[in-house]
C-alpha cells in the first residue's frame, strides 16, 4: 500500500483501490472502483472524511483510495499502438528492423485504399498480409472474420492460424502511450461486469448511445465498436477527464475491452438534447425565465472553458443536454481542444461556425462566442434551424457581407442585441463569456423585479 501523500483539498474526487468494510460506525464502507469525494482531512492525516455518490458520509483510510486526475499524457493516447497509419511498405520494413520473429505492425494499405496490411517479421524477413474489408468485416484468409483490427490482432497473438508466426511483440508507434494505462492511472477505468446496458436512446455513425446502470446509478453510455472511431473518442474522453463544472456533462469513467469495444460512461440527462426539448415543449410550456436560464447555464459552462483555455468548436443546441431538474449542460467534446491547436474544417457545421474559423481554421474562445450567439437564437426561436430560407451555400457569403439573422418572434430586444454582439465579424470585438454572463444576469435580475 502506498504512503500517504500531501492532504488533498476539499472536493477532491478519488477512486477506491480496494474494498473497505469499515471498522466503526463513523467509517464509510466502499467497494473497489467506487468514486468518493473528500469533505475534510481529519486530525489524523491517514484518514479523510468523505462522501459517496449516494451522499452518505464517513471516514475512509487515505491509503485505500487514489486521487482522480485529468488524463494529460506526454504522448498521443492510442488504443492500438501497433497501428502506424499511412506508411509505405519500405517504411514498415525499416521499422521492423533488426528482424525479430513475431515483431509486427499494422499499416493502411498503399495499393488498396480502405484496406490494411499486417507486417510481420519472421525468420529474418518481413511478410506483408493484406487485410481485406468484406461485408463490414476484416479478414486475411477469408476464413476468420473480425469486427475490427484489435480483434484480428488479438486472434493472431494467440494463434498463428496460417501466418508465418503468431504475433509476439508489437512495434509501438513512436510518441504514443497506451490509452488503457493512462485512464487507469488517472482513476477513470470502470469495470465492464458492473455495467448493465439497457435500451438504446440514440444512434450515430460511431455506434449507439444507451441508458445503463452502473452499480445502481443510472448512466448514459456511448458504445463504440469500430476501432478507428474509438481512437477519436479516446481523445474526447481524455478532454472530459480534465473538465469539471455543474453545467458540463460529467464523465464517470471509461471501459476499454480487449476486442476493441470502447464504452464512455457519463451522467444520464433525462430530458435529452436542448434542441428537441425546445421543439417539443414550445411557447406554451416554456416562458422567458426558462429560456434565459438555459442561456445562462450554457454561458456558465463556456466561461469555465474560457478560463481553462479550452475551445469547444461545436457549440449548438443539439450538443446541450437537459437534466431532470431542467438545468442545461454542454456535452459532445469531440472537437474540443486546448486553445492552441488547429482543426480540420471538413466536418464543421457551417451555420454555427464563425467566418474566420471556416475561412482560416482560426478557432478561439471568440469563435465559440459566435456559436453561442447562434445557440441563443436557437433557444429563443424554440429550436428552429438557423438561417431559415437561406440555401446552405449562400450562408457564408451573406454572413461575410454583414448579414445577421432577424430577431426571433417574442425575443426581448436586449437578448437580440447580445446575439448581434456575438456575430461581430471582427473576433476581437466580440464579448467574452464573462461579459455575456454579466449581461444575462443583469437581464435576469430585471425580469425578477418586474415579476
Amino acid at each position: 500500500m502506498t504512503e500517504v501523500q500531501t492532504p488533498w483539498p476539499q472536493g477532491t474526487e478519488c477512486v477506491a483501490r480496494y474494498n473497505f468494510t469499515g471498522t466503526s460506525e463513523q467509517d464509510l464502507p466502499f467497494n473497489k472502483g467506487d468514486v468518493l469525494t473528500i469533505i475534510i482531512v481529519t486530525k489524523d492525516p491517514n484518514w479523510y472524511k468523505a462522501k459517496n455518490s449516494a451522499g452518505l458520509e464517513g471516514t475512509i483510510p487515505a491509503n485505500y483510495v487514489q486521487k482522480r486526475e485529468g488524463v494529460k499524457s506526454g504522448g498521443k493516447l492510442s488504443l492500438m499502438q501497433w497501428f502506424h497509419g499511412k506508411i509505405t511498405r519500405d517504411e514498415a520494413e525499416q521499422l521492423l528492423n533488426p528482424p525479430e520473429t513475431g515483431l509486427f505492425l499494422v499499416r493502411e494499405s498503399t495499393n488498396f485504399p480502405g484496406d490494411y496490411t499486417l507486417c510481420v517479421s519472421c525468420d529474418g524477413k518481413v511478410e506483408h498480409y493484406r487485410i481485406v474489408y468484406t461485408n463490414g468485416k476484416l479478414t486475411i484468409d477469408e476464413e476468420g472474420y473480425f469486427e475490427n483490427l484489435m480483434q484480428l490482432v488479438e486472434h493472431y497473438t494467440k494463434d498463428a492460424d496460417g501466418l508465418c508466426t503468431s504475433l509476439i511483440k508489437p512495434k509501438v508507434e513512436e510518441g504514443t502511450v497506451a490509452a488503457q494505462d493512462e485512464f487507469s492511472r488517472g482513476g477513470w477505468s470502470m469495470s465492464r461486469k458492473d455495467l448493465k446496458l439497457q435500451q438504446v436512446i440514440g444512434k450515430g455513425e460511431f455506434g449507439d448511445v444507451m441508458v445503463g446502470d452502473y452499480r445502481g446509478t443510472k448512466v448514459a453510455v456511448k458504445c463504440i465498436k469500430h476501432d478507428a472511431t474509438a481512437q477519436a473518442f479516446i481523445e474526447e474522453a481524455s478532454v472530459m477527464t480534465q473538465l469539471r463544472h455543474d453545467n458540463l456533462v460529467q464523465l464517470l469513467g471509461v471501459i476499454v475491452e480487449e476486442n476493441g469495444s470502447l464504452f464512455i460512461v457519463t451522467e444520464y440527462m433525462a430530458k435529452g438534447c436542448l434542441v428537441d426539448y425546445l421543439r417539443s415543449r414550445g411557447r406554451t410550456v416554456l416562458g422567458g425565465d426558462a429560456l434565459l436560464n438555459f442561456a445562462l447555464d450554457v454561458c456558465e459552462a463556456m466561461e469555465y472553458l474560457e478560463i481553462n483555455n479550452f475551445v469547444h468548436r461545436d457549440l449548438a443546441a443539439r450538443n446541450v443536454l437537459v437534466s431532470d431538474d431542467n438545468s442545461a449542460k454542454v456535452s459532445d467534446f469531440g472537437l474540443t481542444k486546448e486553445a492552441s491547436s488547429t482543426q480540420d474544417t471538413a466536418k464543421l457545421p457551417v451555420k454555427w461556425t464563425s467566418p474566420e474559423a471556416l475561412r482560416e481554421k482560426k478557432f478561439s474562445t471568440k469563435s465559440d462566442v459566435w456559436s453561442y450567439g447562434i445557440l441563443l437564437w436557437e433557444i429563443y426561436s424554440f429550436g428552429r434551424v438557423p438561417y431559415p430560407r437561406i440555401p446552405l451555400k449562400d450562408v457564408v457569403p451573406r454572413v461575410e457581407k454583414g448579414y445577421k439573422m432577424d430577431c426571433p418572434d417574442g425575443c426581448p430586444e436586449v437578448v437580440y442585441n447580445i446575439m448581434k454582439q456575438c456575430w461581430n465579424l471582427e473576433p476581437a470585438a466580440r464579448p467574452s463569456f464573462q461579459m455575456l454572463k454579466e449581461w444575462l444576469q443583469h437581464i435576469n435580475q430585471g425580469m425578477r423585479k418586474t415579476q
